[in-house]
């Protein structure tokens, strides 16, 4: 999803809202891809790291730019869309999924469906999977689980079917799950076929997504930030559509729900940002 590392810089040149809405164009013309519901001022600091990066004088000549190089355009939709993330990333919300979530999730039901929006490279999507495999075993084998991870960037979604991370991405990992689940290649370490095969990956943009699939499980940490509270509570209110009755939605630490949504759910637990719909 939309990145918004860092604060922005005082000296950072302003982008007109004539430039802003010619890259807007161009980037929906090549990919279909909006900046309709993203904070201005996350989408502008990720253009105007393009910008520099391109040496381009102003805004306005890096639009110029842009309209004549199609593999600018590709880097920008690049820098807009990386969503950075690692295994097992707030180990503590893991861990409460796997002591009490999950566990109530496979007892109630007879198939489980769990979602991570904003997957990017796949690392929690497949952290779910190493828990299931490592914990569940029986209700994975019986095909009772089912994990999709979604993204924007299509890109980000070929990287997260290839696995191949490199050991910062890992750091959570234990020695035990990485031996046993991961193999060394060079620098970097590719994640077991018998773990991938659990997760099928696919692209949806939330500022346009009609509905999602039923699911019991709902994963997106640290995605709402980058959108206007308009669109936020559009989103959350998809997914409480698409929430089975009782199943639970889990936002980032810096997330909350709010408006409309905040009457479709209970708190589960606050301190992880996890509900239960109601």
């Amino acid at each position: 999803m939309l990145s918004g590392v860092g604060g922005s810089g005082g000296d950072e040149p302003d982008i007109s809202p004539e430039t802003f809405a010619s890259i807007g164009q161009i980037l929906q013309a090549r990919s279909g891809f909006t900046l309709d519901g993203y904070k201005d001022k996350c989408v502008k600091r990720r253009i105007n790291i393009r910008v520099r990066a391109t040496r381009s004088p102003s805004p306005e000549a890096y639009g110029e730019l842009l309209t004549e190089s199609a593999a600018e355009q590709e880097r920008l939709l690049r820098v807009l869309t990386i969503h950075v993330s690692h295994f097992f990333r707030n180990p503590t919300m893991f861990e409460k999924l796997s002591a009490e979530i999950l566990p109530a999730l496979l007892k109630e039901r007879r198939e489980v469906r769990l979602m991570s929006v904003g997957c990017a490279c796949g690392e929690e999507p497949y952290t779910l999977a190493l828990i299931l495999r490592e914990r569940f075993p029986e209700a994975l084998e019986a095909g009772r689980v089912r994990i999709c991870g979604s993204d924007v960037d299509v890109a980000t979604l070929e990287a997260a079917g290839e696995a191949l991370y490199h050991p910062d991405r890992l750091a959570e990992v234990s020695p035990e799950l990485l031996s046993r689940w991961f193999t060394r290649e060079g620098e970097r370490l590719r994640l077991s076929p018998e773990i991938r095969k659990r997760v099928l990956f696919e692209r949806t943009d939330l500022n346009h997504q009609k509905g999602w699939e039923r699911c019991d499980l709902v994963l997106c940490r640290n995605v709402l930030i980058y959108f206007e509270r308009n669109r936020q509570e559009t989103i959350l209110n998809g997914f409480a559509d698409a929430l089975s009755p009782g199943g639970y939605l889990v936002l980032g630490k810096s997330e909350t729900l709010f408006g409309t949504a905040r009457k479709r759910f209970r708190t589960v637990c606050p301190v992880e940002r996890i509900y239960r719909a109601l």
